[in-house]
């Protein structure tokens, strides 16, 4: 099994930063693509930003140019730099992952989510 945490949420007014981090753990063979999602209430799980562990990275039209995704492959850590946020970035961040796990079990994760506000 594969655990991701999250970190970095909270409140933080419009044009601010805020910086997501989300570390896997576990019995972890490898990590494969890693990626941040966001949802809002009644509202389906939307892609923000992904990246594969060879480092291409892909970006929702909504994060390009704001929003900066980055990962640590030695601490299987992914990051989520977000700034000149404003309050339609107000939502539900949960991180997923794509691990091989011991013995050599592929699967999906995701975290708990972490809530970003914006206030205007």
């Amino acid at each position: 099994q594969v655990q991701l945490v999250e970190s970095g949420g909270g409140l933080v007014q419009a044009g601010g930063s805020l910086r997501l981090s989300c570390a896997a753990s576990g019995s972890i063979f490898r990590i494969g693509d890693m990626a941040w999602y966001r949802q809002g209430p009644g509202k389906q799980r939307e892609l923000v930003a992904s990246i594969t562990s060879g480092g291409r990275i892909n970006y929702a039209d909504s994060a390009k140019g704001r929003f900066t995704i980055s990962r640590d492959n030695a601490r299987n850590t992914v990051y989520l730099q977000m700034s000149s946020l404003k309050p339609d970035d107000t939502d539900v961040y949960y991180c997923y992952a794509e691990a091989t796990t011991l013995p050599t079990l592929y699967g999906a994760y995701w975290g708990q989510g972490t809530q970003v506000t914006v206030s205007s």
